[in-house]
């Protein structure tokens, strides 16, 4: 399954607890500082295809919360994994980059 941008957002906002979906929607907004914009249907979608990969799944939340919430997601081992292969692939290409000698500008050596 290829992760993108958004699904990597929604992956972090179940890292550290079981949510429900406004509160995965408004970590997103707030962890990629407005830079990931998801609408509710991309991201009940996004989240469909995430819970039919395996990464995430459906759970009950706590009960004091408001009865008016739907259900509760949190990740799976495979999306645990998933999620840290992705932080173990872009840590390679930030090393990558920062291994790059600069290009000399036109006209110097």
């Amino acid at each position: 399954m290829d992760i993108s941008k958004s699904d990597i957002y929604l992956l972090l906002g179940l890292a550290e607890s079981p949510a429900h979906g406004y509160a995965v929607m408004q970590s997103m907004r707030e962890r990629s500082a407005g830079a990931v914009r998801v609408s509710t249907g991309s991201f009940y979608r996004r989240l469909s295809a995430l819970i039919a990969g395996g990464l995430v799944e459906e759970t009950t939340g706590p009960k004091q919360d408001d009865p008016r919430r739907g259900a509760y997601y949190r990740l799976t081992a495979t999306g645990r994994r998933a999620l840290a292969d992705e932080r173990d692939r872009l840590a390679a290409l930030v090393a990558a980059v920062d291994g790059v000698r600069p290009m000399p500008r036109r006209g110097r050596p």
